[in-house]
Formats: C-alpha cells, structure tokens, sequence
C-alpha cells in the first residue's frame, strides 16, 4: 500500500436542513509528481487519472488507523492536477474532535491509502498507471509545498504479477533500473503496509533517544529504527557505532546434547545422604533344596550368605569464574545459557563414568562376530541370552553399543537385500530401527547408542534386574563468592553432584567383541 500526504483545501461545517454536516474537500494525491522514497519502493510517481474513482467509497480514518474511523468519502473526481475528494465528518466524538482540530489548524493534510493495480518502472521511477484507493486519513504533517511530496507512506512488499484474476499472484522479477523498455507488471492488494519518510535532511539522534527506543521495544522501537533509516540512507553503520551495540541474536547454539544413554537405560537410583560411602546388601550364597526322599531321612542342608557391597561416592563438577560486571550486564539468557551448559557437560562426563564402569564391569563374553554377517550376529545375541539365562534364569532385555556398531547393524541386510531392521512397515524383521532415533529394537533388545562406549563395544544385559547400577545425589547449581572473589568483584559458577556407578552381579551382562 502506498499513502501519500495532500493539501487540504476547504472545511466545510454548515447546516442546510437543520442538520450539522461536516465535510472536507481537498486534493488527495497530485499526478505526476515524483515521491522519492527512501526505503526499498524507490521513487514512485502516479500518472494522470491512475486512481479509480469507481466501486465502495473509501472510510475516513485518523493517521491511517483503521481502529480510528471518523467518517466517508463521499466523492472522488479526477481532475488535470490530481485525485479530488468530498469526505463527511461523522457525528461522534472522534469526530467532533477531528473537527475542533481542522478548525485550529491543528490538523491540515490529508493522506490516502492506494494499491498499485499496475505500473512500470523507467529510469528507476515506479510509475503506477492504475491504483485502487483504500482509505483516506486526516495527519498532521505538512501539505504540499510546490508539488513537493513532504511525507510518503508504502507497502513492505513489491506487487506480485497476477496472469489472471483467478490465478493466485506470483511475484515479478526485479529488472535493472537502467532498462531500455520499461515492463508493465500487474499487481495483488499489499497486505501490510509500513511507514516509510521520503528523503529529508538528516537529524542523528542522541544516545538516550535511541537507548530509550530500544528499551521501549516492540512497535515503538521498530518504528524508531525504521524512521532512522529511512531519514539517513547514506549514513553507514560506521557512523552509528556509538548508538548501536551489536546484537546477540536467540536462542545461543550450544552444539551438544546432555544425554546419558547408560544412565536413562540403568535409571539413576537416589543415594544416602551422608557418609563417604554406602553398603548395598548381595545374596552371594543361596539356599539349596533336594529330593526326593526317602521318609524319615534327613532332607538337603543349604546356606544363605548375604554379602556386603561398598559403593563409594565420587564427586564431579566444575565451576567458571565470571567477574560481577560480567554478570549485570549479560542478558540474562546468556547466563541461562552458561547453566544449561554446565549441567549438560556434568550430564555427559557422568555418564561417560557410568559407561566405562559397565564396561570394565562385563566380564563374560563371547566370540568375535563377523560384523557384516547377519546369521552370525543372531547366533552371538543368543549365545549371550544362553549365558545370562543359565546364571540367574533371567533373559537380557537391552543391548548397549558404542557408534560404529550402531551404524553396522543398521546397514545389516539379509540374502535379498532387505534391512534386517526396516523402519518402515516391518514383517518377520529382527527389529526396528532408523538414523534419526534413539528408540529402536534389535533382536527384540531395547537398543542402547552411546558415544562414550569405545569402538566396537557390544553388550547384552539384563539391566532390569539391577544387577548394574547408578546412584547419583545432583547438587546442581550453585554461585558464591569463593576465594578472592570477593576483593576481584567475581563470582563462581558452579555445577557439582555426587555420582556412583556400581556392577553388583557380572553374570547378567556378557560381550560380543569384534576382532
């Protein structure tokens, strides 16, 4: 939408009948005048009878608000100099104001709102030769002084090219401004408009007129920046640069995810408050029951011993040194952002601890696999599922696997290259499994991916027994003045917990390695 500013040329508040009417005639845009924008529409000059004065009259709006509606066009001529207009004052009290405004001269131009229908550019100059007015709006600003256009207003958008009526618009393409043939483009309705000034001389504002905008935000804001922009065209952000910071754009990338594969699959166990270290009790001897037997002979002695294991609390953390300037001037999703990922470093070092412990804790294992062979990695899983059960009757249920062998199963295929695992609509597969999911089955094990595994690191378990697991008390995060800095004027950040990975029964877990 493209609004243009005009002189205001009668008011007109006489009661013929009895009845008050308020109307105001004028000059709403003159033809052939060269508008020079100063944002991306460029010059814009409207030809001779361009704008229609056919179809629904346009509302009478205050500042191009439509929430400010104070009356109607009643009538549009186009004569040798420009657009006229007739427009009726309504009888409220916006009106009534608007009236008392006009009548001081508070109020003395007009500005109308037109969409280009149609228009060429030649020389750089868009010159509409069809335009539907939208609305007309009483402002503020000056009128024309000698066909000189004082202030435009324009859509943020450039007319898209319409085939035919039906046809939805497609935007036209940009031609270099110094084009011998000017191309005629049709045009869709704008849909929303924006502000613009045409070139005037530059004012640069204070710092405190700026920060102040800025604080503001939102509309206000936005509109203050677009006004600096639009009064300095030729002002470079070199000249600028005690008045503009440079931004910091959310949300920070931080490049890593806190997962804890081992942890999430084990479950994290809630540990005792005090003492260094903690006792969890283990059947290491079971009863023993015989038969049959004959009457009155002595049934079969067994022996129940309960073991103690010691788990010892281990202590991860880690701290940054932020000086108290650095923390009151940060925006506060920066600092959010040094929490975030101090916890997700804690998260991943601990389970890093919790894979290396399950590993060096899996004693049992099988032979080597053939990799790329699907028929020897389903004898390995069940020779694995064999073991566990002949220890404790108990059937694994996870298989917990370093990168590269994630990829390797993935890329299993059988005789008719058919995915062992297909993600997609699966019949008599092994499992399922996809590249973008944590979530998957293999051999009907719950699939475990973790980077902190060593490569080539296969394990079947039976992690729902317990027979692995972690105890962890998170302290989170903390801040204080520690050491000198209080006499520095910093503070530390910290992130600690107490973490505990423990393997109480290596039978429920066995190794395939590769060679």
């Amino acid at each position: 939408m493209i609004k243009f500013n005009a002189q205001l040329v009668t008011l007109d508040a006489a009661a013929d009948d009895g009845t008050p009417t308020r109307t105001i005639t004028g000059l709403a845009v003159p033809w052939n005048v060269v508008a020079n924008l100063s944002n991306d529409v460029g010059p814009v000059k409207f030809l001779e009878g361009s704008i229609s004065v056919d179809g629904p009259m346009p509302k009478l709006l205050e500042y191009h608000d439509n929430t400010r509606v104070i009356g109607r066009v009643t009538e549009r001529v186009s004569s040798s100099e420009g657009l006229l207009f007739v427009a009726k004052v309504s009888t409220t009290r916006a009106g009534d104001d608007a009236m008392a405004l006009l009548a001081d001269g508070s109020i003395s131009a007009v500005s109308i709102g037109a969409v280009p229908l149609k228009f060429k550019r030649v020389d750089g100059v868009m010159e509409v030769s069809e335009a539907r007015m939208i609305e007309l709006s009483l402002v503020s600003f000056p009128a024309y002084a000698e066909a000189e256009i004082e202030s435009v207003y324009a859509s943020s958008e450039e007319p898209e090219e319409i085939e035919e009526e039906e046809t939805p618009p497609q935007p036209p393409s940009e031609e270099d401004e110094t084009m011998s043939e000017p191309i005629t483009v049709e045009a869709a309705v704008a849909t929303q408009p924006i502000y613009a000034t045409a070139k005037q001389e530059f004012k640069m504002p204070s710092a405190g007129e700026w920060m102040a905008a800025q604080f503001a935000g939102g509309s206000i804001a936005a509109e203050f920046n677009a006004r600096l922009r639009a009064a300095a065209p030729s002002v470079t952000t070199s000249d600028l640069d005690g008045i503009m910071p440079t931004p910091i754009v959310a949300p920070i990338y931080s490049g890593i995810q806190g997962l804890r594969p081992v942890v999430d699959a084990i479950g994290a166990r809630a540990m005792p408050a005090g003492g260094k270290i903690f006792i969890i009790p283990k059947i290491t001897t079971h009863t023993s029951i015989g038969g049959p037997q004959t009457q009155n002979t002595t049934i079969t002695a067994g022996q129940f011993i309960v073991d103690d294991v010691q788990v010892t609390k281990g202590i991860y953390g880690g701290y940054v040194q932020l000086s108290e300037a650095s923390i009151d001037w940060s925006d506060p999703e920066v600092l959010g952002a040094l929490l975030e990922d101090l916890g997700r470093k804690y998260a991943l070092f601990t389970d890093d601890v919790a894979a290396d412990a399950l590993l060096t804790g899996t004693t049992q294992a099988t032979g080597n696999v053939a990799p790329t062979d699907p028929a020897d990695w389903v004898a390995k899983i069940y020779a694995c599922a064999n073991t566990i059960l002949s220890s404790g009757n108990y059937l694994p249920d996870h298989l917990f696997v370093s990168g590269d062998v994630f990829a390797q199963l993935g890329t299993l295929s059988d005789t008719s290259d058919r995915p062992l695992f297909p993600q997609v609509g699966p019949m008599n597969a092994f499992g399922t499994m996809n590249a973008a999911s944590r979530e998957s089955i293999v051999f009907g094990l719950r699939l475990v991916v973790d980077t902190n595994f060593a490569a080539k690191t296969t394990i079947v378990g039976a992690a729902a027994t317990g027979a692995f697991r972690c105890y962890e008390q998170q302290k989170g995060a903390i801040v204080a003045d520690i050491g000198s800095g209080a006499s520095t004027l910093s503070r530390d950040v910290a992130f600690r917990g107490y973490f505990a990975p423990i393997m109480i029964d290596a039978n429920q877990f066995v190794k395939i390695p590769q060679a």
